[in-house]
């Protein structure tokens, strides 16, 4: 691996940084959000990143090339993806209708997702089962004719609160009888289908998480649409939604790294400022092994999610399988650890709406549950680690 950035990315990197101190952080201390509606300010934001060219950039880079410039927008996660239009879980939607969509689902919906026109849902968390396992999602999506029926109950489906959500990739089972990978399969939902009813708009930690879409309960009550909203064939929906997270996983991770460099910055300026007990936080042995112990950890991290792009650039996802399961059982736990102890060097500050710090936590926190809980990455990685020796 050659850890250089090409000049494509250098040049990215370089305006990315400057719309960062131009837009994104001037914003940050009004950006407040009244419902589920995205501040107003955001339009303003998203025609400054398109002037700077720096629209969908998930899209048009490679991950290597992309992973240095997510890490910049983690640092303020809940502004600077959405602007970029390069916020979960559009991301995830718009790379399935363009790897399994067909030219009128793309023409119908991935363009204007791209265009940043509409938002997205992605809906396969359900709570009456344990969803770590997507094998069993029992919502039912049955054909009748030319249509499918779609039945069931969904919850923490992101971007369903957003007022701007058209469209719902939904995940069920077409065939209960199929060999168990085999009975899923994705449909496209338009929000305003007869029968599709959000029942209420979750919180994660208290936090609405309205920039990113929200979470929200969902109702199917006998969904009717075309069959023609099938994405690719029947029964390859838990496949297409492993295709769908591995991408996930992966920019969850880019952007961590850029919130625990936040934290890391703001642990150390707290600490050169900070005096109690006759001298500086900076000159107690430990917050000097807090700052310590997190450049390490920071630095470990990146290695691994650049690792983990650049196989995914070169032997594509599946090649990838350990690398993206390391990093998503390693990433969010040491940014988690990175934030808390940024927290603890603030005291109270440090929970208040005073720093982003408390906000940035409860996404770190939240990230060990999304997209898999740790437990689950971490046995499908020892047994795949076993296989090896048996």
């Amino acid at each position: 691996m050659d850890f250089r950035f090409d000049a494509e990315t250098e040049d990215y990197r370089k305006r990315l940084l400057a719309f960062m101190d131009e837009h994104v952080y001037p914003a940050e201390a009004e950006w407040r959000i009244e419902g589920w509606e995205p501040p107003a300010a955001l339009a303003g934001l998203q025609a400054a990143a398109r002037d700077a060219g720096l629209w969908n950039l998930f899209r048009s880079l490679t991950n290597a090339q992309y992973a240095p410039l997510a890490e910049i927008t983690g640092r303020s996660p809940d502004i600077a993806p959405a602007a970029l239009n390069c916020a979960a879980p559009d991301t995830g939607n718009m790379e399935v209708l363009a790897e399994y969509g067909t030219p009128a689902q793309q023409e119908r919906w991935l363009d204007p997702l791209l265009a940043g026109e509409i938002r997205s849902a992605f809906a396969m968390t359900e709570p009456q089962v344990a969803s770590s396992d997507a094998t069993n999602i029992g919502t039912r999506i049955a054909r009748e004719g030319d249509d499918y029926v779609i039945t069931g109950r969904k919850f923490y489906i992101s971007g369903a609160m957003n007022p701007h959500c058209a469209i719902f990739i939904v995940m069920g089972k077409t065939d209960p009888d199929a060999p168990r990978h085999l009975q899923q399969s994705m449909v496209l939902v338009p929000r305003d289908t007869p029968g599709l009813t959000v029942v209420r708009g979750m919180t994660v930690f208290g936090y609405g998480d309205a920039d990113h879409g929200g979470h929200a309960e969902v109702i199917f009550d006998q969904v009717r649409v075309p069959a023609g909203n099938l994405i690719g064939a029947e029964g390859s929906g838990f496949a297409i939604s492993q295709a769908r997270l591995g991408s996930g996983r992966i920019h969850h991770c880019m952007r961590l790294i850029g919130m625990a460099e936040r934290a890391l910055e703001l642990m150390c300026r707290r600490a050169l400022g900070r005096t109690t007990f006759g001298t500086t936080l900076a000159d107690q042995g430990v917050v000097l092994e807090w700052i310590a112990e997190s450049r390490v950890r920071i630095e470990q991290c990146r290695l691994l999610v650049l690792k983990a792009a650049w196989l995914m650039d070169t032997v594509g996802n599946r090649g990838a399988h350990t690398e993206i399961q390391a990093i998503k059982i390693t990433v969010p736990l040491s940014v988690e650890w990175i934030i808390d102890k940024a927290i603890q060097t603030f005291g109270a500050a440090g929970v208040s709406q005073d720093t982003p710090l408390a906000r940035l936590w409860a996404a770190a926190r939240t990230l060990r549950l999304a997209d898999g809980p740790d437990e689950v990455h971490r046995r499908s990685l020892a047994r795949r680690e076993l296989a090896r020796y048996r």
